[in-house]
């Protein structure tokens, strides 16, 4: 069964009870025992929803794992993952990440006795350096936040099996962040990654209206753990935000050929225009990680990052002159967005760690939708005439 048939029918049978085609949205908190222990797979829905079961089933599918368990946002499933470790364990996570994710190891896991730390993944012999012998996780997303970095699954995941533990028959876990890719254009676990990640209020979900989370692993003793602190720690998502994810998902092939073709055009673009520096994204030739990007994806995405030329006031006058980029956190909807790395998703990142990793204030994110290309690019252009090189602060 191809991606987009996956899509639309793994998880998705007619309803048992009524024949209903699209799966019902579950809204209860609890279900009738026939006796003690005796019931239908369910006895209360922070265990276990149906709606929530299918989008499980849907997005396991799609990533070509096993199991999936679903979470109330992509920071929640994170969080799952990092349960899996114990005070006094050590992750080496990738330099160039989500704010959030920074946020969450920094100044929380750290508090918990968890330690990290943060290396460039384009670099092996760094990476290898990082390791220490209390090492049991390696974090990384390929392509980075916001710098889109690709970093090679299967060489680190070569390096983590080099590590074996000889008194317990264990190596680190290796999850990946898969947002900005989507399984429709790379698939960590068939590259040697044992769990991947997922914010789907992001591509998966895919129209800006639903927050949520997935980890999605093959093993099913580590989906036995995932699952086991999904329902001790609660975060899971409602029955109509997991429908609304469900939903989203079904069109994901088809919106992520149209945000890739956008986004190639845009990038495209922009590395050709005399006002813009500098252009990140996998699709052009100029990127120093393209040959891996052809290698590992089969797609380069719909997120491409850009330097004006000029002062960093220029990229905030530019970002406040468009019209069909909106102004706003977040990705992967329908409709194009533009970012203020710097002051908007990784605010919480130190300037000067913001600043070595090449998150400078006049770094702006776009979010390319699926508008058409060619209003889009009217709308950049439009916005780099109205922009003088020399912009003084407002």
């Amino acid at each position: 069964m191809k991606f987009s048939t996956r899509a639309i029918h793994v998880g998705q049978e007619a309803d048992p009870a009524t024949g209903a085609t699209i799966v019902p949205i579950y809204q209860t908190s609890t279900y009738t025992q026939d006796e003690v222990g005796v019931h239908k797979g369910y006895d209360y829905s922070r265990t276990a929803n149906p709606t929530r079961s299918a989008l499980e089933k849907q997005l396991a599918s799609l990533e070509g794992g096993a199991f999936a368990s679903a979470f109330a946002s992509g920071v929640a499933a994170t969080a799952a993952v990092l349960n899996t470790l114990s005070a006094g364990d050590h992750a080496v996570v990738t330099d160039d990440l989500y704010g959030g994710t920074y946020r969450l190891f920094s100044s929380v896991l750290v508090r918990y006795g968890l330690e990290f730390t943060y290396v460039d993944m384009t670099d092996l012999a760094a990476v290898r350096a990082a390791v220490r012998p209390n090492t049991k996780l390696f974090w990384l997303e390929t392509p980075t936040n916001p710098m889109l970095k690709l970093i090679d699954v299967r060489a680190i995941a070569d390096l983590r099996s080099s590590l074996l533990d000889s008194k317990t028959s264990r190596k680190p876990l290796l999850a990946v962040d898969n947002t900005f890719a989507t399984p429709y254009f790379q698939q960590p676990l068939a590259l040697g990654a044992d769990v991947v990640v997922h914010s789907t209020t992001k591509y998966i979900g895919g129209h800006s209206d639903v927050i949520g989370g997935v980890a999605i692993t093959g093993d099913r003793d580590l989906y036995d753990i995932l699952r086991f602190h999904q329902n001790s720690v609660g975060g899971i998502p409602g029955p109509h935000d997991a429908w609304l994810t469900m939903r989203g998902a079904k069109t994901l092939a088809i919106r992520m050929r149209e945000h890739a073709r956008n986004a190639q055009r845009i990038a495209e673009f922009l590395e050709e225009h005399a006002g813009v520096a500098r252009v990140y994204y996998p699709g052009l030739a100029s990127h120093p990680q393209h040959e891996l990007a052809r290698r590992q994806m089969s797609g380069f995405g719909g997120m491409v990052s850009f330097v004006l030329e000029g002062p960093p006031e220029r990229g905030l006058d530019f970002a406040r002159r468009l019209t069909y980029f909106s102004l706003a956190e977040s990705l992967g909807g329908v409709e194009s967005l533009i970012c203020h790395p710097a002051r908007m998703t990784h605010g919480s990142i130190p300037k000067e760690d913001r600043e070595r990793r090449g998150i400078t204030d006049g770094l702006l994110r776009l979010s390319v939708g699926i508008e058409d290309a060619d209003d889009l690019i009217a709308d950049l252009e439009q916005a780099l005439a109205a922009t003088p090189l020399a912009v003084t602060a407002s």
